[in-house]
């Protein structure tokens, strides 16, 4: 099975073909990402990307989805309890 390697950032595709290397790091493996792709990213040392596997291949994001859908959920909840919410924090 062959997959492809999509990088988005902030719901843009980075139209970028790179080589990733996969090292021994520990005892697990990790793969460096260039330079070029962490500016696309907006990631910095530390932070998550996540690996979500698609019809067309593996995307790779800062985003992450079930905190997206959390943060939807909440903002049904907050327009709908509104007052309720607004009384709460007096």
């Amino acid at each position: 099975m062959c997959y492809y390697i999509c990088i988005t950032s902030f719901g843009q595709v980075a139209m970028m073909t790179t080589e990733l290397a996969i090292r021994k790091i520990g005892n697990s493996m990790g793969a460096t990402f260039p330079k070029e792709l962490i500016g696309i990213l907006r990631v910095s040392e530390g932070d998550k990307v996540y690996a979500t596997e698609t019809p067309q291949g593996i995307l790779i994001s800062a985003y992450n989805p079930d905190f997206a859908k959390a943060m939807e959920a909440y903002a049904e909840g907050s327009s709908k309890y509104r007052n309720t919410l607004h009384q709460l924090a007096q």
